[in-house]
């Protein structure tokens, strides 16, 4: 089963939720080769709840996971810790909707809660913690003290900081993984589409709950896919981005010039369909 640990379902934070321009993501996320994913959307992105209540309303439930157009989705939220750096947490749909409420007090810069509270937080529900990018420039994940680190479940590979040095976040994460005795898995951290398949994992085994995905990490039944072309999709990646984003600033509809041409694919009108 190919899955991406790492995606999110908006263009940026500050946008309107759109369900056109999911849709379009989990079509894409599809065709890419990906049997599944995991949503971790940012926990200050904005309407939060609307994006994972249209996931619960469009798909089909399946386990832990919910399925659109033959995509499993996985619930997870990417959060900011005061220390810098980001932490991933993937569990159950009421779980993640849950946390996002709680967190609510603490989703501005200057209000974000150290990775001890946090961890003590997450540790009150049924999900897997993990290290988002940990060597990313301005994170000070690794810097934390070994207790906290041992809090962890799994460290993020992320598909863009592969792309940008791929020996040095190969060397550096997987090296913290060895110290922690922490599987290392693989996430694209894409917002749009060009990005998916840069890099994944491929687990031996389908599966569709957490505890599946648990035991499957911890006893290493899983490879890492790195793409040819990584660097290129993600640079390809980052001027989409910025060119719809720069489409929203002039008070233009990017999700309409975006889906304006060469139609839509099966899994996302099937999905529109069940939606209603």
């Amino acid at each position: 089963m190919n899955l991406d640990f790492h995606t999110h379902g908006k263009l940026a934070k500050y946008l309107p939720f759109s369900t056109e321009y999911t849709d379009w993501l989990l079509g894409e996320a599809r065709q890419a080769g990906l049997d599944a994913i995991c949503l971790t959307e940012h926990f200050n992105t904005k309407q939060f709840d609307e994006l994972y209540g249209y996931i619960a309303a469009a798909g089909d439930p399946c386990g832990d996971a919910w399925v659109l157009g033959g995509l499993k989705v996985f619930p997870g939220m990417e959060t900011d810790i005061a220390e810098g750096g980001h932490v991933l947490s993937v569990g159950p749909m009421d779980a993640i909707r849950e946390l996002n409420r709680r967190l609510e007090p603490y989703k501005a810069k200057d209000r974000f809660l150290p990775f001890a509270a946090l961890s003590k937080l997450l540790a009150e529900y049924p999900v897997l913690v993990g290290a988002g990018h940990p060597f990313r420039e301005g994170g000070n994940i690794p810097q934390l003290p070994a207790e906290l680190l041992e809090r962890f479940d799994f460290l993020d590979l992320n598909g863009k900081d592969i792309a940008e040095d791929r020996e040095r976040t190969l060397r550096l994460t997987n090296a913290l993984g060895e110290q922690l005795g922490r599987p290392v898995v693989a996430g694209s951290d894409t917002h749009q589409a060009v990005q998916y398949g840069c890099i994944r994992t491929v687990f031996k085994e389908d599966f569709s709950t957490f505890g599946e995905l648990s035991a499957q990490m911890k006893e290493g039944r899983y490879s890492i896919e790195i793409h040819p072309e990584a660097s290129f999709r993600v640079r390809t990646a980052g001027l989409l981005k910025r060119s719809l984003k720069e489409i929203h600033a002039l008070g233009g509809d990017y999700v309409s010039v975006l889906l304006s041409k060469g139609g839509e694919s099966e899994p996302v009108l099937a999905a529109k369909r069940k939606a209603g």
